[in-house]
């Protein structure tokens, strides 16, 4: 379905027809401008019962707005929302194939499996090579991430800030005014690591470009070349993301940050000195008896076991 031809948007053509819309027409344009995202989402029948209408009062309304029928009506509506609505019309469609509980745990790691399979032979050599050449280069590296690829993002911090210094996230608890306070600090010896995956934040594009216009490199984790952020990096490395029930599946991400971690780790070099300081440093706050090795339990005499038989 496309839009109409003179390229209206829903909202214009409601204001251009309101005063002449009857009551319940204009009770059904109040329920789009107030819900539109929800309204794209909706079967004619699910929008006439929610506004208090028939379906075939629902289908007048759009043909009062020029459109041929409520499915052009609706097309419309969803332009702008494409990405937002996506999973959206995806789960719509899932959840009307019933499922008990272990089918959809099989079907979800089968997913995973593709999304990491689909990304490990995906993955370009040399732009891998040159995300751990920056890694190791830069002078400060920040990491940022919102919305769901904020823990992922924290992820990278934390194993980045194993083997180098000034590793920054700036996914805060002050959200993205942080981060645009710090990134304009930056200067063309910083790398800033963007991990974004649908749906994407505008915020993480808008200071993805941020970073890149005050001279850092920028590399990009992200869903492939058509991401917004992908446009904004030096370097790019891609992940599948596909989700049967959510805007996408962050498993592959995660791995990918694991992998990025471990090669920055193991250029490095020194792993080892790098790994006792680590443990000596923790063990302190390690629980009980886990702050020593062996627990002192496996250091005693066990007690001899009583014979029930014998006399007391």
């Amino acid at each position: 379905m496309s839009a109409p031809a003179d390229g209206a948007s829903v909202a214009q053509r409601i204001a251009r027809s309101f005063p002449s819309l009857s009551q319940s027409h204009r009770e059904v344009a109040r329920y789009v401008l107030d819900h539109p995202l929800k309204a794209a989402t909706l079967p004619v029948a699910e929008l006439a019962d929610l506004v208090g209408v028939s379906v075939a009062t629902a289908n007048r309304f759009a043909r009062a707005l020029g459109f041929e029928g409520y499915a052009q009506f609706r097309a419309a509506l969803v332009l702008g929302f494409e990405g937002a609505l996506a999973p959206v019309e995806k789960l719509r469609g899932d959840l009307e194939q019933p499922a008990d509980p272990a089918s959809v745990f099989e079907a979800t790691f089968a997913a995973i499996g593709r999304n990491l399979e689909a990304t490990r032979a995906g993955l370009d050599t040399g732009a891998c090579e040159r995300a751990v050449a920056a890694i190791r280069a830069a002078r400060r590296v920040y990491v940022l991430g919102f919305g769901s690829s904020a823990w992922p993002a924290g992820l990278l911090a934390r194993n980045l800030d194993l083997t180098r210094q000034d590793v920054h996230l700036l996914a805060t608890v002050e959200g993205p005014a942080f981060a645009a306070r710090v990134l304009r600090r930056l200067s063309a010896d910083d790398l800033v690591i963007v991990l974004a995956t649908p749906r994407y934040f505008a915020d993480t594009v808008r200071l993805a470009g941020q970073a890149r216009d005050g001279g850092a490199a920028v590399l990009a984790l992200t869903d492939g070349p058509h991401s917004p952020v992908a446009a904004r990096a030096t370097i790019t490395l891609c992940v599948r993301t596909d989700s049967r029930y959510f805007a996408a599946s962050e498993a592959s991400l995660a791995a990918l940050v694991e992998a990025l971690s471990s090669a920055v780790a193991h250029a490095s070099g020194g792993l080892v000195a790098t790994a006792t300081r680590l443990t000596e440093s923790v063990l302190p706050w390690l629980e009980g008896d886990y702050a020593a090795w062996p627990p002192a339990a496996a250091m005693t005499e066990p007690a001899p076991l009583s014979d029930p038989d014998s006399e007391t």
